[in-house]
């Protein structure tokens, strides 16, 4: 997607020559060359509108501070804040062309945000796009700045935007997957281990845990996100802060806090700072936990659900296209499956993460573009694959009961219950021949079983058998009294 175009041009130049620009482009020759230079991944800045929103809060905040210190005037204060509310409210958003990975560590893109505001500033004072000696990219929007701080300001501000987004399509999924628990609270079904037999369980125990385990990880990853509101502005080129003027870099803290209401802190070290992506370490850390155990529920419920004639069949998940070109009436788990998809692409964009943040060199970190991008990807796959794995799925979800009790049933594991009645050598001992003759519990196929054997021995009465066998005595610590 580019910026709408005409014949027309203006010229503007720079360090390198004059250049061409379309004359109704809100941007200028530093983003020209960007959109010429760097086509790599087409996945442009204008596709990630809290960016844009992220780069807009900085500026604002930049402009506050800079008019409180004395480096810009009421004039140009006011008409960049005009501009940057614009952006913020949704505005002017096809004029950020760019690519999100590039070269510069993210130079393009603080220019690109630098012209269009500069150039919307101008306009609101009366002057034409381009008369930069009214209001310059560099010498007044970006005034006592650098990328180096501007550019992590504006991906921290928008990766928290980004998660305030990201919260409500999780804790839908923790509440829909809450709801199945209770929904399936009596549901009977044989738990395993090692996928092997091992002791009962109810299928809504299994929905419970599933959703027990993605609640700890949205605590996980409010902790990390708590991380991006600790900024470096004021750090300028390297974080020694030249260029800006004493009392600047409080006065942008305090102008971010107004602006967001966020509890927004300047970095205790702005050389660390400047180079440090620690923060987005973490949050991609964060996604590709959840990832893992949001992988782990998907794959038990394609286990859960396998066959239907020849697997586990203990649930029935909504069934949304055919499953097959040659092989009629098949049905595939496609839900959970795209999510495992999701899953894997989001580890493997922690992975680049890693290996950009490994390397920073000296006094700062120049693969950020490639960190930013992939931490907006992943957390826009994770909210769109939430969505389709609990609409598409999880609501509709339904128990197999009767198979689940029959395969408790038939299971030799229900034997554990009577370990600490008749005790494990015993209770191996009537495992193994009720496994050696093809038996489980009850009359299901031919020979005898767990039930029948421990009668046959005289291990214990049908009273006290029949007791201790009880579905709900099998489900939670118990002290059974024979």
């Amino acid at each position: 997607m580019t910026a709408k175009t005409t014949s027309k041009f203006r010229t503007e130049s720079d360090l390198l020559g004059s250049k061409e620009v379309p004359e109704e482009a809100l941007y200028g020759v530093q983003t020209t060359r960007a959109i010429e230079n760097f086509h790599i991944s087409g996945n442009l800045m204008v596709s990630y509108p809290n960016f844009i929103k992220g780069m807009a809060i900085t500026k604002k905040a930049a402009a506050l501070a800079n008019y409180e210190v004395g480096m810009i005037t009421v004039q140009q204060a006011n008409a960049i804040c005009q501009a940057c509310d614009e952006l913020i409210a949704g505005q002017h958003h096809d004029q950020f062309p760019i690519d999100m990975i590039q070269g510069g560590a993210g130079t393009s893109t603080n220019m690109c945000a630098n012209e269009v505001i500069a150039n919307r500033a101008l306009e609101i004072m009366g002057y034409q796009r381009g008369q930069y000696e009214f209001c310059s990219p560099n010498d007044v929007v970006n005034a006592s700045q650098s990328t180096n701080d501007a550019y992590p300001c504006a991906i921290h501000m928008a990766m928290f935007l980004e998660h305030e987004e990201f919260l409500p399509h999780l804790t839908q999924m923790i509440d829909a997957l809450e709801k199945k628990a209770k929904e399936f609270a009596e549901v009977i079904k044989m738990g395993r281990t090692q996928l092997q037999d091992a002791v009962p369980m109810t299928l809504g125990q299994t929905f419970s845990g599933f959703a027990a385990s993605l609640r700890g990880e949205l605590r996980t990853l409010n902790s990390a996100a708590r991380e991006f509101l600790t900024v470096n502005m004021g750090a300028t080129a390297i974080g020694t802060g030249i260029c800006s003027k004493p009392g600047y870099s409080m006065a942008c803290i305090k102008a971010l806090r107004e602006i967001t209401g966020w509890s927004i802190h300047l970095a205790d070290n702005l050389i660390e700072a400047t180079s440090a992506t620690s923060c987005m370490i973490q949050y991609s850390a964060a996604m590709k936990r959840l990832c893992i155990k949001i992988n782990k529920m998907c794959n038990d419920l394609r286990l859960m659900s396998s066959g239907p004639r020849c697997g586990f069949n203990e649930i029935h998940l909504p069934e949304r296209q055919p499953g097959s070109s040659i092989m009629p009436g098949k049905v595939n788990p496609v839900i959970p499956e795209v999510m495992n998809q999701v899953c894997y692409k989001v580890i493997g964009n922690d992975m680049t993460i890693t290996f950009a943040s490994d390397n920073g060199q000296l006094e700062l970190n120049v693969m950020e573009p490639v960190i930013a991008y992939s931490l907006f990807e992943s957390i826009h796959l994770l909210t769109n694959g939430l969505d389709t794995l609990r609409k598409y799925c999880i609501e509709g979800i339904v128990a197999n009961e009767e198979r689940c009790r029959k395969l408790v049933e038939g299971s030799i594991g229900i034997v554990t219950m009577l370990n600490p009645i008749i005790g494990y050598k015993q209770s191996t001992k009537i495992a193994k021949e009720a496994s050696e003759t093809g038996r489980g519990v009850y009359e299901l196929v031919t020979g005898r079983g767990v039930y029948e054997l421990v009668l046959e021995h005289n291990l214990l009465t049908k009273e006290q058998l029949d007791k201790i066998l009880r579905p709900e005595n099998m489900l939670k610590p118990i002290d059974i009294k024979l």
